[in-house]
């Protein structure tokens, strides 16, 4: 039997995850622009921080919002046709910030930025799962996480050495180039199968596997899932989130998203030119931050080839034990320059290099896996609302941690607030160790069997076997 080619799953999961970069780029383009919009006249009007605050914070209010209609969307017209459905908002949304001569353009923009954002969030990763083999799901659902990180690289760059308006427009055209090459992307072929449109997924199915594919056991295995999902006696949402295993698996993806957020990551990338400017080392702090997402591309490009051979957990683990000691790292170095600025004169290497080493392994685990493991653990006639759930937790908890950080750093001095960071990451680990199960290499039926307390015996799989 042919294997087929491994090239059509990786453009379509890339094409699918840019979605990923438009949300990137928006999350980047706070850091570098907070001066020039509260400090210079760049929108031409009057911007304080606490403003600011809330133009940053809206990005991740929106996307919170969103994620749950989302998921409903998805199931109704289909995965590929909502991720295009998404660009006109998304236009809308970037012409609001290059026009704004007053907060509430900016306000809005950025909230319809969030919503468009968040909804890439949950549709792209399930996209990508759903054409990919069982050997590359991992690999390929990691795309979202490392298009992202490069997003956030790309609205520092252009934010450290271009101009306002320039610098809009650049992050404008980002959806528009997302809807020219998604366009020839085919629909998820488990979609097509679950509303009956089988010579449609079979089509779907030979374009990601190769013209020459042999897709015959494949497709059956798809038609034989979907069929039994939809021959099960029909409930309604809620009923079937009252399932047992659904229960389980929501709270693990859910509980894995609020760790990704609240150890720490958004009020790093957000705020991380002036926490750069208040140590004192002599680099400026758009440079530092570029530095931050360039370690964290680089990084996530390892997360993405080692995760299928490595698995999910014990990158989680690795995960959160460096971010634990990282963060405490730098607790202790901000608690010390409160009580003595002096004191730290000679250590301003010490939060750069903490802050590096915590992108690095934030990157690996606590970055990418959260987005899998969300998109694999549930079955399909519950994925969509289930996935949505929890990426409306995570947004939420970002939102929540951009808006708190500034304020705790404020009230309580920076050292004690990265030391709450790290208490969460301690409790991270142990969660993983005790509640989170493996998943690489599953099936979706294995996954099920493993929530519900059983045992799968390790074999070896056909490439070409589908979850």
């Amino acid at each position: 039997m042919s294997r087929g080619s491994v090239l059509p799953q990786y453009i379509a999961g890339l094409s699918a995850s840019f979605g990923a970069f438009c949300m990137g780029a928006s999350i980047g383009w706070s850091s570098p622009v907070e001066t020039m919009i509260t400090e210079g006249d760049a929108y031409g009007m009057a911007v304080s921080s606490s403003q600011f605050g809330w133009v940053s914070s809206l990005l991740t209010l929106g996307a919170t919002c969103v994620c749950i209609p989302i998921g409903f969307m998805i199931d109704w017209i289909g995965r590929r046709p909502t991720m295009l459905a998404l660009i006109p908002p998304y236009m809308v949304g970037w012409i609001l910030m290059i026009f704004a001569n007053n907060l509430a353009m900016l306000y809005v923009g950025r909230f319809i930025l969030g919503m468009c954002g968040g909804a890439f969030c949950v549709t792209a990763p399930m996209y990508c799962t759903e054409i990919s083999t069982t050997s590359l799901r991992g690999t390929i659902g990691s795309f979202f996480q490392l298009l992202i990180v490069s997003g956030v690289l790309y609205g520092y760059i252009v934010g450290a050495f271009l101009e306002l308006l320039t610098i809009n427009i650049l992050c404008a055209i980002l959806p528009i180039i997302f809807a020219v090459v998604h366009f020839f992307m085919p629909e998820s072929p488990v979609y097509l199968a679950l509303k009956g449109r089988q010579d449609d997924a079979a089509k779907a199915l030979q374009w990601l596997r190769g013209k020459d594919a042999d897709i015959q056991d494949e497709l059956k295995e798809i038609l034989e899932e979907t069929q039994k999902s939809n021959d099960a006696e029909k409930v309604n949402v809620f009923a079937a989130l009252k399932r047992p295993l659904t229960r389980k698996g929501l709270a693990i993806a859910v509980l894995l998203q609020m760790f990704q957020q609240w150890t720490g990551i958004n009020a790093i990338l957000f705020y991380s030119a002036s926490i750069f400017e208040e140590t004192g080392v002599g680099i400026e702090g758009k440079y530092c931050a570029i530095l931050i997402a360039v370690v964290q591309v680089v990084t996530t490009v390892v997360a993405v080839a080692i995760i299928d051979k490595a698995g999910r957990r014990i990158l989680l683990l690795i995960s959160a034990f460096f971010m634990a000691i990282t963060t405490c790292l730098m607790g202790v170095y901000f608690q010390m320059q409160t009580s003595d600025p002096t004191s730290v004169e000679s250590i301003g290497w010490l939060p750069i290099s903490s802050i590096c080493i915590f992108i690095v392994f934030f990157s690996i685990g606590f970055g990418p896996v959260p987005w899998l493991i969300m998109a694999e653990l549930f079955s399909e006639d519950i994925k969509s609302v289930a996935g949505s759930i929890a990426g409306t937790s995570n947004w939420l908890s970002a939102f929540l941690v951009t808006l708190l950080f500034p304020i705790l750093k404020s009230s309580i001095n920076p050292g004690p607030t990265f030391w709450i960071f790290t208490v969460i990451a301690v409790i991270a680990f142990f969660y993983c160790i005790f509640f989170v199960p493996e998943t690489k290499g599953k099936t979706i039926v294995e996954i099920q069997h493993i929530l519900g307390g059983g045992k799968v015996e390790k074999t070896e799989k056909s490439d070409d076997q589908k979850s």
